[in-house]
């Protein structure tokens, strides 16, 4: 978790006049900004370019009534709010009041003194009122949401003026298994400091909480990992398990194929599944997440696109239960028993693509064109870009989300830890054991390995 325990400013931080002034320049539409820290200008321009919060939002909005959530999200609530209680008093003491939130930025409680609790509520930094980026601008619960790890937002770094008296530090909670948001636990204060132990307690807030959903991923990891067992034993049908989230947890030869995912192997860690890139299929996880939560019975079938297939392929779905809750679907290729799921509602929109690839080096951004970037590098959670600039860090995290980002633009998966510019390959080499590499049109002409999984697709995008 990054700088977790380092929330407070330095010497060396801008004055709050410097930043008023850069927050000035930039809602009048200036670009270049310096002496404001990175991950405040890339939080202020989602808010002015891509949601459009009017900066001059005196207070934040009602949140929407109907949210969905699973039990994991109860647990964390639960958690996190027995958390918030134990410090509230020492808070409450600072001018400040601890707040959870849900992951769509709604609060669902708040704790403090009265009094600041009272002057919170004139913003509508209280219960029910929704503090996402797209809602209420730059701040610690929704900016918590977008980015990994903890977030500090100080005085006029807050997109909206109104909000410029307060200082906050917001952390998510997150799906151990998707890297979803789930919650996030914040700390607001009034025209003071935050505690100085701010950093450490939500670091440990977190981990407690993370914890218990880990070892539930586990579980139920091993629920699905048995179910298929039995089912395999039944059955020579062609077989997968998916969680509600439609990852593999794991999957026989034939479905591995039409997945692409690794053939008859349950990861090592529970936590850490397949994504098989087939958005069909997580419709009718999510669709049948829904009908087994009203009747535990059901049992559908459809038929999705899947890789290495021109026509769709028919699949059946039967939803897996453990201690009587939702873990995930058995899924059964070539199979239609079961209630027929609807078509989808109209035709799929296409994804949003970003124009421009925000990248860091040192303390600024920079912004790039699609066509400027030869490929993209895992390093865990970071992912470095290959460049004419040289490599430079994204300011997103997450492969797959930079993959599935610019899947309709050029770009392929080619292997765990790499996604390659279609167009900026230069030659195909072939290795002694068939192994495909990519040499990429970079500054030095990069060899970019292709597992054997992708090797398919990467010989369909090239037409090879």
């Amino acid at each position: 978790m990054r700088d977790v325990h380092r929330l407070e400013p330095t010497s060396a931080s801008p004055s709050r006049d410097t930043v008023f002034a850069a927050w000035e320049r930039f809602v009048q539409g200036e670009d270049h900004v310096p002496g404001v820290r990175p991950e405040v200008v890339i939080s202020w321009h989602r808010c002015r370019e891509q949601y459009r919060v009017d900066p001059h939002l005196t207070e934040a909005p009602v949140a929407v009534e109907q949210i969905d959530h699973t039990l994991e999200h109860d647990v964390v609530f639960t958690e996190l709010g027995g958390l918030a209680v134990s410090v509230a008093q020492e808070v409450g003491n600072l001018n400040g009041i601890v707040t959870v939130t849900d992951a769509t930025g709604r609060i669902l409680a708040a704790w403090g003194d009265h009094a600041t609790l009272r002057r919170a509520s004139d913003s509508n930094l209280a219960p029910w009122f929704c503090w996402s980026e797209c809602a209420a601008g730059t701040n610690g619960m929704g900016t918590a949401l977008e980015a990994h790890g903890a977030v500090l937002v100080r005085g006029a770094e807050h997109w909206c003026q109104a909000f410029h008296n307060w200082v906050c530090a917001g952390i998510a909670v997150r799906d151990v298994v998707t890297r979803d948001p789930i919650a996030v636990l914040n700390i607001s204060c009034w025209r003071t400091q935050l505690p100085e132990a701010t950093g450490g307690w939500l670091s440990s807030a977190v981990a407690t909480t993370q914890g218990t959903l880990r070892r539930r991923a586990r579980d139920s990891g091993a629920g699905l990992l048995a179910a298929y067992t039995q089912a395999r034993a039944r059955s020579g049908t062609t077989l997968a398990a998916v969680d509600t989230a439609g990852k593999v947890v794991i999957a026989d030869d034939t479905a591995s194929v039409l997945m692409g995912v690794p053939a008859s192997t349950p990861a090592v860690d529970p936590t850490l599944r397949w994504n098989p890139g087939l958005p069909d299929l997580i419709r009718v996880v999510r669709y049948a997440s829904k009908q087994a939560t009203h009747n535990p019975d059901w049992v559908g079938s459809t038929q999705i696109f899947t890789h290495l297939a021109e026509e769709p392929t028919p699949v059946g779905i039967r939803p897996v239960f453990r201690s009587g809750h939702l873990i995930g679907s058995l899924v059964t290729f070539g199979a239609s028993d079961g209630e027929q799921l609807p078509e989808a509602e109209g035709p799929a929109r296409p994804p949003v693509q970003p124009r421009r690839l925000v990248a860091m080096r040192d303390n600024r951004m920079v912004l790039l064109r699609r066509s400027e970037v030869s490929f993209a590098e895992s390093d865990g959670n970071d992912v470095w870009l290959s460049t004419g600039e040289g490599r430079l860090r994204a300011a997103s995290q997450g492969l797959d989300k930079f993959g599935s980002e610019l899947a309709d633009a050029g770009f392929l998966r080619v292997h765990r830890r790499y996604v390659v510019n279609l167009s900026r390959i230069r030659e195909i080499e072939r290795g002694l054991k068939g192994e495909l590499f990519l040499v990429m049109d970079d500054r030095t002409n990069t060899m970019v390995p292709v597992s054997r999984r992708n090797a398919p697709a990467v010989r369909r995008a090239l037409d090879i």
